[in-house]
C-alpha cells in the first residue's frame, strides 16, 4: 500500500489551511472514490477508511478480513470487524483533535458517532479531485480508450432477435477480460414508447429499434463513458432527424467548454439547441436527469451539467457532455463523449465516429 504522494500533499496543506487534526477518506461497497483517491486500493469489505494525520501519516482501516490480508505489508493497516470500534479507536488516539470527514454523507450515523463531532470534508476533496493528475489522466484514457473498444464489442454483437440482457453480457465479458474491474452500463431499446435507459432486460431487439447505451467501463479506480445510439436496420426519417439535433447539442457543449464557464452554460447551449427545435418542454427533469457530470474515480460525479448549477469550470477536469432525453420524433436517444478541459477549450478522450450507428 503506498498512498498517492500528491494527493498526500494536497490533503496535508488542506488540512493546515481547515485547522483540521485528522482527515478521514471514507468509502462503502458502491462508493470507494473518497478511500482510493489517496489509497488506490479495490477493497472488497463494505467499509474502509483512510485516516490522515496532518503529519502525513497514514493509517488505514478495513472491515473485512481479505481486505486485510490485501494490505498485510502495509505498515499502518488495521483489521476493524467491528467497523464503530476501528473508527472510535482512531479517533481517540487524539482526544481533542478536530476530526474532518470526506464522504460524511455516505456514513451510518452511529460512524459518525464514534469520531465525536466531525465536520464534513467532502466538498473540499470533491474540489481537489477535480483537477486530474498526469497519472490520473493515463488511467482515464485507457478507460476511454476500452469504452471505444466496448462501443466496437456492441454494435458488432448486436441483431434483431437477441435480448437486450444477451447484448450487455458479451459487452460486460468483452471488457472484463480486457481490463475492466467494473462497467456501469444502461440500455434501451425500441421507439417513441421508451423514454429513459436502464439495467437490461429480456426485450429482444427489433428492426427499426433504436438501442441506446451509456457504457462506462472502470480501470484501476478511473471511469470513462461513452454515450452512443444505434438502429436496428436502415434508420427512419425521425429518427436521424433526432439525432441531427442530439448532435447539435452535443457539439454546442464541446465548442463552449473551456476553463472559466460557468457548467450551468454547458448546459444551457445544450438546452437551446432543444428550443430552437421547439423541443424545450423535454429540457427539464421529466425527461432528462443531467445534460453531463465530472468523471472520475465515480462514474457521475459532481458538478452535474445543469442549468441551475453554478460552477467555473478548470482546466484539468474531465467532463461528459450528453444531450441524453427523450423526444417524441424518436423516444430516448443518446450522444455524449469524454472530454478532458485543456488551456482554452477542450479534447474528446472517446474516438469512436459520431453517428447514428446502423445495424
Amino acid at each position: 500500500m503506498t498512498p498517492n504522494q500528491n494527493r498526500l500533499v494536497q490533503l496535508t496543506d488542506l488540512m493546515a489551511e481547515q485547522g483540521w487534526d485528522l482527515l478521514l477518506l471514507y468509502g462503502h461497497t458502491w462508493r470507494k472514490d473518497f478511500f482510493r483517491c489517496l489509497v488506490n486500493v479495490n477493497f472488497s469489505g463494505p467499509h474502509a477508511a483512510a485516516v490522515v494525520e496532518r503529519s502525513g501519516e497514514v493509517r488505514v482501516i478495513v472491515s473485512d478480513p481479505w481486505d486485510f490480508e490485501a494490505l498485510a505489508d502495509a505498515e499502518h493497516a488495521a483489521f476493524a470487524p467491528d467497523f464503530t470500534a476501528g473508527l472510535k479507536r482512531s479517533a481517540t488516539k487524539s482526544p481533542h483533535a478536530k476530526v474532518a470527514v470526506a464522504g460524511m454523507e455516505l456514513m451510518q450515523a452511529r460512524f459518525v458517532e464514534a469520531l465525536g463531532n466531525p465536520v464534513s470534508a467532502t466538498s473540499f476533496v470533491e474540489e481537489l479531485r477535480r483537477v486530474k493528475t498526469a497519472d490520473e489522466l493515463a488511467t482515464i484514457r485507457k478507460a476511454a480508450e476500452l469504452s471505444d473498444r466496448g462501443y466496437q464489442r456492441f454494435v458488432a454483437t448486436a441483431e434483431a432477435g437477441m435480448a437486450e440482457y444477451e447484448l450487455v453480457a458479451e459487452v460486460e465479458s468483452f471488457l472484463k477480460l480486457h481490463g475492466a474491474e467494473d462497467n456501469f452500463m444502461l440500455i434501451a431499446s425500441g421507439g417513441v414508447e421508451v423514454t429513459g435507459m436502464k439495467p437490461p432486460t429480456e426485450r429482444k431487439l427489433q428492426i427499426g429499434d433504436s438501442v441506446t447505451t451509456e457504457l462506462t467501463p472502470q480501470v484501476d479506480g478511473y471511469w470513462a463513458q461513452i454515450c452512443r445510439t444505434l438502429v436496428i436496420g436502415e434508420p427512419g426519417s425521425k429518427q436521424l432527424d433526432a439525432f441531427a439535433i442530439f448532435a447539435e447539442a452535443q457539439k454546442a457543449a464541446e465548442d463552449l467548454l473551456r476553463p472559466g464557464v460557468n457548467i450551468a452554460d454547458v448546459a444551457r447551449v445544450q438546452n437551446d439547441v432543444f428550443r430552437k427545435y421547439g423541443y424545450g418542454d423535454y429540457t427539464g427533469p421529466k425527461y432528462t436527469r443531467v445534460r453531463g457530470h465530472n468523471l472520475g474515480l465515480h462514474p457521475d460525479e459532481n458538478p452535474y451539467v445543469l442549468e441551475d448549477v453554478n460552477y467555473v469550470v478548470k482546466e484539468g477536469m474531465v467532463v461528459i457532455a450528453h444531450p441524453n432525453t427523450y423526444l417524441p420524433l424518436s423516444g430516448y436517444m443518446v450522444f455524449g463523449d469524454t472530454l478532458l478541459v485543456t488551456t482554452d477549450g477542450c479534447v474528446a478522450l472517446n474516438s469512436t465516429e459520431r453517428k447514428l450507428f446502423r445495424k
